[in-house]
């Protein structure tokens, strides 16, 4: 069996990155926009999700021929926090407390669980 090429292993990486962005936006974006009605950032966060899902759904049927499909589970969830923590700072203006940070290292640890070895 042939070795991936560096391409082939972050292509899903970056697509996995690309749709937690939009994705973060969906769930999270509308927050500033408080007097909007409900049922307005429902539909924008639909209308955003779709974007998400149109490079979520590339980016494990790529991977999952490099990738376990636990392996890209446990990736998306560590790329998921990235985002959202620099999201929280850049856009909603919160601050990551220690934590937050602690969590994380948690979150660290189980990919690296993920990726050992095979027995």
């Amino acid at each position: 069996m042939n070795e991936p090429s560096l391409y082939q292993r972050f292509l899903p990486i970056g697509l996995l990155v690309l749709s937690n962005v939009f994705m973060t936006f969906a769930w999270y974006g509308h927050l500033k926009f408080k007097h909007v009605a409900l049922p307005t950032v429902i539909a924008a966060s639909w209308g955003i999700a779709f974007f998400e899902y149109c490079l979520m759904v590339p980016a494990n049927r790529l991977g999952h021929g490099i990738y376990s499909a636990t392996q890209l589970k446990i990736l998306q969830e560590i790329i998921t926090l990235t985002v959202f923590g620099s999201f929280a700072v850049l856009y909603l203006g919160e601050r990551i407390r220690w934590n937050h940070l602690a969590a994380f290292a948690c979150i660290l640890a189980a990919v690296a669980f993920t990726f050992l070895p095979k027995e």
